[in-house]
């Protein structure tokens, strides 16, 4: 699908990932509106790229439909925002369950349920959904994070096949250990030893591609992290031993110390 004049949604573009989406997608000329909830973020964002800003949180539960009513018609969503969710299972409140479960997948299936419709009576578009190497890769300390980032796998997966027929593309997007901005960035956590990092850029310009050439998956990960998804499809223990002896339930309990107060 052509990016270059088609009318473009972003979701949590407040983030330093969704800064680069944006950019992105304003460099190809795309109309945005760009969404948030950090308004003193959104502002300057949107004068930089030329985009309408609409604020909202999508762990309310009239947030999703509230955000497209003001949006208006669009012809690509991109599916970013998220909650990190990291820490143990045992840790969180009910409460705190149901924000991650609705901002992480709530959200993203409610806004493809609300759009799918106009989508496919204009005959194109193209849906984007931003996951995580954690939607293909279990981690310690992470079991509610992984849970949103697998279904949303699941759910674009089927939901690529049923809206093929009708001209609309469905791509998701995995990104691997993202430096400068992302989860362990605002968690000051390093990524694990040997491991390497992606760029913002990087992500975004996957996002673009997906959109692009109708791309049903792309992985944004150093050789090493992909071999790691590898070995948990295809050994799971194996696995997760090997994150073990690299540290990674450390790096993971830094994650949740870190990222508490955002729950």
């Amino acid at each position: 699908m052509q990016i270059r004049g088609s009318r473009v949604l972003i979701t949590g573009a407040t983030g330093g990932i969704g800064h680069a989406i944006a950019h992105a997608f304003a460099d190809r000329g795309a109309e945005l509106v760009l969404t948030g909830r950090r308004v003193e973020v959104l502002g300057p964002l949107a004068e930089q790229t030329g985009a309408r800003a609409v604020p909202a949180d999508l762990a309310d539960s009239d947030g999703v439909a509230a955000l497209l009513a003001a949006a208006g018609p669009v012809d690509i969503v991109v599916a970013n925002a998220a909650l990190p969710a990291s820490g143990l299972l045992t840790d969180y409140s009910i409460e705190q369950i149901d924000r991650a479960l609705d901002v992480n997948l709530r959200a993203p299936i409610l806004t493809a349920r609300l759009l799918a419709e106009p989508l496919i009576a204009q005959g194109r578009g193209h849906l984007v959904f931003v996951s995580s190497i954690s939607g293909k890769l279990a981690s310690p300390r992470a079991s509610l994070y992984n849970a949103t980032k697998f279904g949303l796998r699941g759910f674009a997966q089927a939901l690529r096949q049923d809206l093929a027929p009708h001209g609309i593309g469905v791509s998701t997007i995995f990104p691997g250990f993202v430096r400068d901005a992302g989860m362990f960035a605002d968690a000051g956590v390093p990524a694990a030893f040997g491991m390497g990092t992606s760029s913002p850029e990087q992500v975004a310009e996957a996002v673009c591609l997906g959109v692009e050439r109708n791309v049903g998956e792309i992985d944004v990960a150093t050789p090493q992290t992909r071999l790691g998804v590898l070995l948990a499809g295809l050994a799971p223990g194996l696995a997760a031993r090997v994150q073990r002896l690299a540290g990674a339930d450390k790096i993971a309990a830094t994650m949740s110390d870190a990222q508490r107060a955002k729950r």
